[in-house]
Formats: C-alpha cells, sequence, structure tokens
C-alpha cells in the first residue's frame, strides 16, 4: 500500500481521460482503476455518446481496460464525479476497497450507499472537475439528463 496517497495526482489521470472523451465530443468524466501500490491498471472514460453505448460510463471503460485482476479489495477507483448507481454496483461487485471522487456536487449518485456497504469513499471536491463538467452540462442539458436517467 502506498504509505500516504498522492489522490490529487491519481485524479489526473481521470482529469486527463475526461478532457479526452470531451475532445472526442462526449460527457467529459473519466476514471482510472490502480492498485493500492500505486501502479495504474486502466483508465478511460464515459463513452456513451461516442458509441451509442449507455452502459459505456467512465468507471466501467476504466475496469473493463485493466482486464481481468485475482482480487480487486487492494484497489482504488478513481473518478472525475460521485458514481452512478451502476458504476456503484460495479465497485460494490467486485469489492473495490476505495473510490477517489473528483466532485459530488454535481452529481452525489451511490456514494452513501458505498460509504454504508464500507467502501472508503475521499470525495477531493475538485472545482477544476465541477468547471469541467458542468460547462458541458450547460451546453448539453439533453444528453447529461439522458445519461442520469432524468426525463
Amino acid at each position: 500500500m502506498i504509505a500516504t496517497p498522492n489522490y490529487q495526482a491519481l485524479l489526473q489521470t481521470a482529469i486527463d481521460q475526461a478532457r479526452a472523451g470531451l475532445a472526442e465530443g462526449g460527457i467529459p468524466i473519466g476514471a482510472a482503476l490502480y492498485h493500492e501500490d500505486g501502479r495504474l491498471l486502466g483508465c478511460g472514460h464515459n463513452r456513451r455518446v461516442q458509441e451509442g453505448d449507455p452502459s459505456a460510463h467512465g468507471e466501467t471503460d476504466a475496469f473493463r481496460k485493466a482486464g481481468r485482476q485475482r482480487r480487486y479489495r487492494d484497489t482504488l477507483m478513481v473518478t472525475t464525479l460521485a458514481p452512478c448507481w451502476y458504476c456503484s454496483g460495479l465497485v460494490r461487485q467486485f469489492n473495490i476497497g476505495t473510490v477517489v471522487v473528483g466532485e459530488s456536487r454535481t452529481f452525489q449518485g451511490g456514494i452513501a450507499w458505498l460509504r454504508e456497504a464500507g467502501v472508503k469513499v475521499i470525495d477531493l471536491d475538485s472545482q477544476e472537475c465541477v468547471d469541467l463538467l458542468g460547462g458541458y452540462i450547460a451546453a448539453n442539458p439533453e444528453v447529461w439528463n439522458e445519461d442520469i436517467g432524468q426525463d
């Protein structure tokens, strides 16, 4: 385990992924799966718009790119936004031990549920993450509402 993880440095990988998704015309949400020893296992971003796939969230993209792991308890899911219920279910299903959230002001997702289940959730309250997604939502409210399942 990293003695004192630099969560901000880990978040930067997810932010870079979010920016890549935005450059592709997608929703700027990025994620990365790290081993607790600091190894990057996989990273990705929301690809719902680009691929027409409602399940292609940032966390699922990073999880898929990490490939099979023997266990997930020793991993950290780092994401620019609080994970939705779908992605929170992925964290619970595979017993991911820690979730580092860039921000949860825009969307709370399943944070409380994860904490109740014993998942360590660290919310960095990043203004950069708030601004990145906020600008997208202002320009594309209908796509954002679709992404979070709102009418």
